[in-house]
């Protein structure tokens, strides 16, 4: 479904949609990898500058379409050679360039009589869907209705996890496993006392615990709000799950997030964390946890995801301790980071770089891409 933006013959070249077609096919020629949501962005960013301001072009590509800075000079080079050899901005100047329709694709959109393209000129298709948008987008940078819609595609994600072998047994018939004693007893009720039916143990496995500790502190609260939705969408679809929330205090939130109305989840959840948007000690809340929960046995052989920017307030000594008594209960640590998406992050925040030793997986937290990359590691 095609959504037309623009299609003249003698156009004014210094049109968002001409741009945006020209000077993506030169990044493009110039080994710059664009998505199109990055297209798209650049498009629609070209309606808040000055077009004929060199600068603000410059800035509105730079921002929305280098997405590492390995590309900065390519499109710098790229940029250069456009502007100059193929656009003069400026000056009331026009142009006649071949016919160019520059189309997107919308989920909401229903005339498809543009997909002829019997039609003189070129169609520059822009094909993307909501969901795709979505999944790409930063957390930080959602309104409401993407976050509602955002969720919808949370509940999809399913964290199906490892197994591990449970203490229950079950009777088998197979004579390779230890016999089941209660089990030819009980039979043997059928056959007049005689224990003629043999049965045997076995082991049965169970779905791995995945323990949530959610860092709801001030520097993480543009990424909490939506880590919250996907925890909750975890818990109502899957069996063990924990959900914890860390700052300044520690509190379980499991059972309020077991409510399969996502508002009133929300609703009770919030009224129960009382340190949102707080101080953080996250040394001392992971302490605390083991204290009370991890050490008693939910965190023994449990998956613990981490969702934190690492940002503690407390000593590093603390956290250090802490992350090696978590290290030694879990089957495995994993740390989701939203800043670690950042052109040259690196862990220097004390409390980050005092858990990294004992963290078995590190990805980034920003988007439903990097949740779908944590179903993807926990299956494995």
């Amino acid at each position: 479904m095609l959504m037309p933006v623009q299609s003249d013959i003698h156009q004014d070249i210094n049109k968002p949609e001409y741009i945006t077609q020209g000077f993506i096919t030169f990044l493009r020629k110039m080994g710059v990898e664009v998505p199109i949501s990055a297209s798209i962005t650049f498009f629609q960013s070209l309606a808040y500058v000055t077009i004929t301001n060199r600068d603000d072009v410059y800035w509105a590509g730079r921002s929305t379409l280098v997405r590492s800075p390995e590309d900065i000079p390519a499109y710098d080079d790229a940029f250069h050679a456009f502007w100059e050899d193929y656009i003069v901005l400026g000056e009331e100047k026009t142009q006649t360039i071949k016919e160019m329709t520059l189309a997107i694709d919308n989920d909401n959109y229903e005339n498809d009589d543009l997909t002829d393209t019997s039609q003189e000129g070129e169609l520059i298709p822009l094909k993307y869907s909501r969901s795709e948008i979505l999944r790409k987008k930063d957390f930080a940078n959602y309104n409401d209705d993407e976050l509602s819609e955002a969720y919808e595609l949370m509940k999809s994600i399913r964290l199906i996890g490892s197994t591990q072998k449970s203490r229950r047994v079950s009777s088998v018939a197979r004579h390779d496993k230890t016999p089941d004693l209660r089990g030819i007893i009980r039979a043997s009720f059928r056959t007049a006392g005689e224990p003629i039916e043999r049965y045997f143990m076995q082991k049965n496995d169970k779905a791995r615990r995945i323990v949530f500790l959610l860092d709801v502190s001030g520097s993480m609260e543009v990424y909490a709000r939506a880590l919250l939705r996907f925890i909750q969408a975890a818990i109502i679809s899957r069996r063990r799950v924990e959900a914890f929330t860390i700052g300044t205090r520690l509190t379980r939130v499991t059972h309020e997030l077991s409510n399969r109305d996502l508002d009133k989840a929300m609703h009770i959840t919030s009224e129960s964390i009382t340190d949102w948007s707080g101080g953080t000690r996250l040394g001392e809340t992971i302490g605390e946890f083991l204290n009370l929960w991890g050490q008693r046995g939910m965190a023994r052989g449990a998956t613990v995801v981490i969702l934190s920017d690492g940002w503690d307030r407390g000593k590093s000594e603390v956290m250090d301790e802490q992350m090696a008594r978590l290290k030694r209960i879990s089957h495995n640590i994993i740390w989701i980071n939203p800043l670690k998406v950042s052109p040259g992050y690196e862990p220097l925040a004390q409390g980050m770089a005092a858990a990294l030793p004992y963290i078995d997986e590190f990805i980034e937290g920003h988007s439903l891409e990097s949740l779908i990359e944590l179903a993807e590691i926990l299956t494995e």
